[in-house]
């Protein structure tokens, strides 16, 4: 796992939206694998019904992906 998921997945124990996000993220199948873009990782929470506050956290956790690559 590699790009964004990979990254992400560092963050499983983590006690705060990330990793909430991070385990959510290795525990459903359906996860994307890419292309490593953010519409990619949100079209993907918003057609499994995922609430505005995990789009959010979504968004804060690519930005600081982007930040660090």
């Amino acid at each position: 796992m590699a790009g964004f998921s990979g990254w992400l997945a560092q963050f499983t124990q983590v006690r705060a939206g990330i990793g909430d996000l991070a385990r959510d993220a290795a525990a459903d199948p359906d996860w994307p694998d890419g292309p490593d873009e953010l519409e990619t990782y949100a079209d993907h929470l918003e057609a499994v019904g995922a609430s505005e506050a995990a789009l959010d956290v979504l968004t804060d956790a690519w930005t600081r992906y982007t930040a660090g690559s």
